[in-house]
């Protein structure tokens, strides 16, 4: 009950500053051109209006709103007040969507959401994808339609639409253009008729951004690795993993990074290629980025033929590759001479190698169930 005072306390005082700013000083442009009707109404949802003003001040000083609405319509929908306040502050133009605007929108999403509180959730992470403009709706509509042809996942195309908003908002038929052009360099490379759709899914799921990307940029791209001597199967193999970052690509930062990390490795183009197989962050790191990781293991003791052995340990940054050396070193293991692997993946992954590892490291080893033998 005290929170609840000191809470309501604070919104007034705000209000009551805010009110008193408008009245006294007339002159100070960024303050006099708000509309008071808006500010009111915001305080009263308890957004933080500091975080609007530092950020999209001008949605303050426009006319006319639809607070109320916007805020009716996410607490129709089963949104809580901390919600409704957290969506206006990260996208205070929703407050600027006409009424008639949002309910079409929640009707087109509604389309390929579970439930009104999936799609609160999508709204409260990505409130901009929601209250977008008008003229995309069909835009939209028409996607949405596409992509159902496709017998893509609901849930897949609603995180489509959030994460990659863009998409949607673009007609239609460069989208199809897109993914027509992945589907069939997918078959081309051998992929499975069968598998096609799974692919699909995943490669739009990690990266939704590929559908912006023209086709063109993906069939440099593997012409290019297809000429540093690159197979069908081998192409098939990175596209899968790279999950679509093929398209973030360019020929001559590829040129750059692959000249540098087989020089700094030292070996033959074969045995480059299977390094990159192993490891596809050979083609988008940086040249700066790569030189430090190398030089950080290298300044560990790390030999250049572990790092072949185990190339994705270059994924990591040098702080983590540090951090984790000093931990495995602290109870004895050296990975100068043991192996790297033990180094690799998530921060989860690396707990669990440690811990199996420590074990193994401090196991007895007698068995103390086991009875002694004497002789007879």
């Amino acid at each position: 009950m005290l929170r609840l005072v000191t809470t309501s306390l604070s919104l007034y005082c705000q209000r009551a500053q805010v009110t008193t700013l408008l009245l006294t000083r007339p002159n100070s442009s960024s303050v006099h051109e708000e509309n008071l009707v808006t500010v009111d109404a915001l305080y009263d949802l308890s957004v933080d209006l500091s975080k609007v003003r530092k950020v999209k001040g001008w949605v303050l000083r426009q006319s006319p709103v639809y607070v109320s609405e916007a805020a009716a319509l996410l607490r129709d929908m089963g949104a809580s007040g901390p919600v409704i306040a957290c969506v206006l502050e990260l996208h205070p133009e929703a407050i600027l969507c006409k009424p008639e605007q949002m309910e079409a929108q929640k009707k087109l999403w509604m389309s390929v959401c579970a439930s009104q509180k999936d799609l609160v959730g999508i709204i409260e992470k990505f409130p901009a994808s929601f209250f977008s403009s008008s003229s995309d709706h069909d835009n939209q509509k028409a996607n949405i339609v596409y992509f159902q042809t496709l017998h893509l996942n609901k849930r897949i195309i609603s995180k489509l639409m959030a994460s990659a908003p863009q998409s949607f908002s673009r007609p239609m038929k460069q989208n199809e253009e897109m993914i027509q052009t992945l589907q069939k360099t997918y078959l081309d490379l051998g992929g499975r008729e069968d598998n096609l759709k799974i692919w699909l899914q995943k490669l739009l799921t990690q990266n939704p951004y590929v559908l912006l990307k023209p086709p063109e940029v993906l069939r440099e791209n593997l012409t290019f690795l297809r000429d540093r001597g690159f197979t069908s199967n081998e192409l098939l193999r990175l596209l899968s993993k790279l999950r679509g970052f093929v398209t973030e690509l360019n020929p001559e930062s590829m040129r750059l990074t692959l000249s540098y990390s087989q020089e700094t490795l030292e070996c033959t183009e074969a045995e480059f290629r299977e390094v990159i197989l192993q490891c596809p962050a050979f083609l988008y790191y940086s040249v700066p980025i790569l030189a430090d990781r190398f030089n950080g293991l290298l300044t560990a003791g790390i030999s250049m033929g572990q790092i072949m052995e185990t190339p994705t340990v270059i994924e990591l940054t040098t702080q983590i590759v540090q951090y984790r050396i000093q931990k495995l070193s602290s109870f004895g293991y050296d990975v100068r001479t043991g192996s790297l692997e033990v180094l690799n993946g998530t921060k989860k992954d690396f707990e669990m190698s440690y811990g199996k590892l420590r074990l193994r490291r401090e196991r007895p080893l007698f068995n103390p169930v086991a009875p002694l033998r004497t002789e007879d």
